[in-house]
């Protein structure tokens, strides 16, 4: 098969299109022929060499799928040879076969091409397991979402306004938070122009948000933690910003009873990405075969320029997904 190489870290020209052996179909595998792949942010950390696999997981970039099954590993179940899936991968999608634990693969919901099905697992996993299983939000409550016009900040929006809660947002121009107010945002703060928390106890009448979905990190720490309101929850799930919080004030979180929380998706157990996975099959996907939530998606690019895919993900001036298509299928 043709895979896309990483033979050193380095910038997005360090990828190169190469040939090898199709990957190990291991005990619970699926064995999928990919049509389309999802580029996300820790792709571009793993090709810098900051974000390494972990053991026995594939070298090869790439963590959602979308293609058709061709064989079965040992005791895989829930589908058969010619099912169209897509699934959150331990690595290996940036090829044409990728092997994919059957309890992390979902089918395509009705009405999907491989694009849209490629587009949802990474961003829908970490969500839904952010912010309803962690975070626990409710309908009713109030949720800021930093990095609106993300993949990841498309899918919350939706996600969070179809079950009932008010959505405030940050993003980075007056076109991105143009684009998270038609997505369902009640509020889109432009960071640039605005200080998020004064925008944010305006909206709440003091009140603050009960959520917060930050992959900021260290320079918004402090002010997520004077946005939430008493009983508040702060779910971390990168650090974009950094790591290193100097100086911080932790006395709000015993006064207001906060919970600061955070995860990354690739370390948690086989069993915990088979619970997100069925909690998404039950819940969410019958809310896309209705067309109530979507996949947004900003570019589809051919697998052999997947060097310029990862140059549109670093520029940051996307909205919603960058998926890499094989030419033929």
């Amino acid at each position: 098969m043709t895979y896309v190489d990483l033979p050193q870290s380095g910038g997005p020209d360090a990828m190169q299109i190469a040939t090898g052996p199709l990957p190990e179909i291991r005990p619970g595998d699926i064995l999928i022929r990919v049509e389309a792949a999802g580029v996300n942010r820790p792709d571009v950390l793993q090709r810098k060499g900051d974000y390494p696999p972990p053991s026995g997981a594939s070298p090869v970039l790439g963590l959602e799928v979308a293609g058709e099954v061709v064989a079965l590993g040992k005791g895989a179940e829930g589908f058969a040879v010619g099912d169209k899936v897509c699934g959150l991968a331990n690595g290996g999608g940036y090829a044409e076969y990728c092997a994919l634990p059957a309890t992390q693969a979902l089918p395509w919901p009705v009405g999907f091409d491989a694009v849209r099905a490629a587009a949802l697992p990474e961003t829908f996993f970490t969500v839904w397991a952010n912010v309803f299983q962690m975070a626990d939000l409710v309908e009713g409550e109030t949720i800021l979402i930093h990095g609106g016009s993300s993949g990841i900040g498309t899918t919350a929006i939706q996600l969070a306004k179809a079950f009932g809660a008010q959505v405030l947002v940050t993003a980075g121009s007056q076109q991105k938070c143009d684009a998270c107010v038609e997505l369902g945002a009640r509020r889109a703060i432009n960071y640039r122009t605005e200080d998020f928390k004064t925008v944010v106890m305006g909206e709440t009448e003091g009140r603050g948000v009960d959520v917060i979905l930050d992959m900021v990190g260290a320079p918004y720490f402090a002010d997520n933690i004077a946005s939430l309101a008493k009983d508040g929850r702060l779910s971390i799930i990168a650090f974009l910003g950094g790591a290193k919080v100097e100086g911080a004030n932790i006395a709000p979180i015993l006064g207001k009873r906060l919970h600061v929380m955070g995860s990354a998706m690739r370390p948690r157990t086989a069993a915990e990405k088979q619970l997100i996975r069925d909690e998404l099959l039950e819940k969410v996907w019958p809310l896309l075969e209705d067309g109530i939530v979507f996949p947004v998606i900003h570019a589809v690019v051919p697998f052999a320029d997947v060097a310029e895919a990862h140059r549109l993900m670093e520029a940051s001036d996307h909205i919603g997904k960058i998926i890499l298509k094989h030419d033929v299928i």
